[in-house]
């Protein structure tokens, strides 16, 4: 029974300790999925994507036709080389032809699958084979990210500093493939400076959209009501309508509420931010952690009673979205500042 653990699953790529076999890559993070199964395409196969050796097929294919499986596996190759079988979307279709082909594949076959629980039929199946592997694929965590953008930079000769490389940690990280793209892009970015900075990372990296409502809401939170008036002018610069800015602060000042439970059951506010998944932009902390002391259950509570009259409200008077909207946002403002 071969079960990697996700730390494992790196050094396996690097140094496969099977010749022939089927390999398994699954998990949340689908960029990761896909890199791993196309990095032992090439280990396998060599780089060349249209190499003879290499098929590539795709799980809805084979839903319909899962024989076809076992007769590429078994087709031999015109050069007398090792077939590569790689199938994208695997799914439990394939459980049979897997079941007759796990004790002598006779190629090599990479099954790339979503996030499968222990018993999935199709997970179970790999693990138990003596010639199964099964790599899971997780976002990656603060110190994996860490050595894949230090990795990266140091390649391209780019140098950045502790804050650069902290507000990408809290940037990325939740698909690979995204976060590969991105990399790419900063790399681009400074390849004639060599040097990246934080504001290169808001500028290049952030959901400048999301960064605007996010100024909205923490201005609000916050008690700044002349933030408040700027943020707002942003959005609706950014054609950011009064239905979203409403539904964010709602869900904003309920996710406070919650955070407000534990801080009253006796956890400091720095320690509920550390525990929140997935994290909140670097740049908000100071003002989250602020406003966690600000705000009481009780006042939350009003708040948030406040926020679903005005969007019932909203909805009602569409022509005087806006209008509700900003009334409403700057009501809990004014609210903030008698805390």
């Amino acid at each position: 029974m071969v079960a990697l653990k996700a730390h494992e699953v790196q050094r396996f790529v690097d140094r496969p300790d099977l010749d022939a076999g089927i390999i398994l890559a699954y998990g949340p993070d689908a960029g990761l999925v896909r890199e791993t199964g196309q990095r032992l395409a090439r280990r396998f196969a060599g780089n060349d994507a249209d190499s003879m050796n290499l098929v590539v097929l795709d799980g809805a294919e084979l839903d319909a036709d899962p024989s076809r499986l076992a007769v590429e596996a078994r087709t031999t190759s015109l050069f007398g080389d090792r077939r590569v079988i790689r199938v994208r979307g695997a799914g439990k279709s394939l459980v049979m032809a897997l079941t007759e082909l796990r004790d002598d594949p006779g190629s090599v076959i990479i099954l790339e699958a979503g996030n499968l629980t222990p018993k999935d039929p199709l997970r179970a199946l790999i693990e138990a084979a003596r010639l199964g592997r099964a790599l899971p694929c997780y976002p990656d965590s603060d110190e994996s990210l860490g050595r894949l953008v230090a990795e990266t930079f140091a390649k391209a000769g780019i140098r950045a500093d502790q804050d650069t490389v902290a507000a990408l940690r809290d940037t990325l990280g939740n698909d690979r493939e995204i976060t590969r793209r991105e990399l790419e892009k900063l790399v681009l970015y400074a390849a004639d400076s060599k040097v990246l900075t934080r504001d290169d990372v808001v500028l290049l990296c952030a959901d400048n959209a999301a960064l605007v409502l996010d100024e909205v809401i923490d201005a609000t939170a916050s008690g700044h009501a002349a933030q408040l008036d700027t943020a707002l002018e942003r959005a609706i610069a950014q054609n950011v309508n009064a239905q979203q800015i409403l539904a964010s602060a709602l869900n904003h000042f309920a996710t406070l509420r919650r955070w407000r439970s534990e801080a009253d059951a006796g956890k400091p506010a720095s320690a509920v931010l550390d525990g929140v998944r997935p994290k909140p932009h670097f740049s908000r902390r100071a003002s989250l952690e602020r406003q966690l002391r600000l705000w009481s259950d009780d006042a939350l509570a009003a708040a948030l009673e406040r926020l679903q009259l005005a969007v019932a409200d909203s909805r009602k008077r569409y022509g005087l979205q806006e209008v509700v909207g900003r009334r409403a946002l700057l009501a809990i403002c004014a609210m903030a500042t008698e805390r």
